[in-house]
């Protein structure tokens, strides 16, 4: 009885240290597969709680596989006893009829490390070809469809360069006329907004005759023919300015303005404005005379 008692303790203990092993499997998701195609191969490991298990990184040697990606699950502890698994994405491009792979599962311990490997995992070549038709069938397809025009860039480069050196010839044989051209539009165009703001003045010193009236009417006068003469006729008195353009009227012209503006006279300004207007044509013309001569020299 005793040696029977015994016997029976003794397979119990034999039981569960071999429950304690560390237990590996691996198999791939599917029986076969075409050249290049995905398949998962699934690396599982059962193992005693208190040991500790690495799984394979991307750095390990997959050959004849490639790896393509690594997805791993959360361990799960029962009754001391825990489950990992992962698994790999791999592809195969050889052309042998089976492929094998096996992962292995490392136990680390504090002054070595013990490798586990799995059964080899098979996974077949699937090599699928198309039925070829005995006489090709052409589809009808009379849509038009339209070809990408490439730009030809050393062309439109060749273009570009014989156009500017055309367009720099021109300025350089053409350049002296040209500007004059355009000095004698300016010109005209300040001729023009000098008619429009003399008006607006001239009216509005006739409606109000104030100081701030006959003050703005003589700064444009002024401004104007300095522009025409290029001489600083803002810097100089009435008198002086009679002088150097050698018409006494004009002074007296100023004159009548300016009484407003120092004396505080209101006066008839008519006369004087007109006479200041037909000043500043006589320059405006000559001017543009001037310039259409130096043009013509050209």
């Amino acid at each position: 009885m005793a040696k029977r008692l015994l016997f029976i303790v003794a397979f119990l203990c034999s039981f569960a240290s071999i429950a304690q092993e560390v237990q590996v499997n691996a198999y791939f998701m599917q029986d076969s597969a075409k050249l290049g195609e995905r398949v998962g191969y699934v690396l599982k490991a059962q193992y005693p709680q208190e040991k500790q298990l690495i799984f394979p990184d991307s750095t390990f040697d997959f050959t004849p596989f490639e790896l393509l990606e690594k997805k791993t699950y959360t361990s799960y502890t029962r009754e001391g006893i825990t489950q990992d698994s992962v698994v790999y994405f791999v592809s195969n491009f050889e052309l042998d009829p089976s492929s094998y792979l096996t992962l292995p599962v490392f136990e680390l311990s504090r002054y070595d490390s013990i490798t586990y490997f799995p059964l080899d995992a098979e996974l077949k070549l699937k090599l699928t070809l198309d039925s070829i038709p005995e006489q090709p069938v052409f589809q009808e397809n009379n849509v038009y469809q339209s070809i990408e025009k490439k730009w030809n860039w050393m062309l439109i480069g060749g273009i570009a360069v014989i156009v500017l050196l055309i367009l720099g010839a021109l300025y350089w044989m053409f350049a002296d006329q040209i500007k004059k051209i355009l000095i004698e539009q300016g010109i005209k165009r300040r001729w023009g907004r000098f008619q429009k703001r003399w008006a607006q003045a001239t009216s509005e010193l006739e409606k109000e005759n104030s100081m701030e009236a006959a003050d703005e009417l003589l700064g444009l006068w002024k401004g104007y023919i300095e522009s025409l003469t290029s001489l600083p006729v803002r810097e100089w008195t009435s008198s002086e300015i009679g002088e150097k353009l050698g018409d006494m009227k004009i002074f007296s012209s100023l004159r009548a303005v300016e009484m407003i503006i120092y004396a505080g006279k209101k006066a008839e300004i008519k006369e004087a404005t007109d006479y200041l207007l037909q000043v500043a044509q006589e320059k405006y013309v000559e001017k543009l005379s001037k310039n259409k001569d130096a043009r013509a020299t050209v």
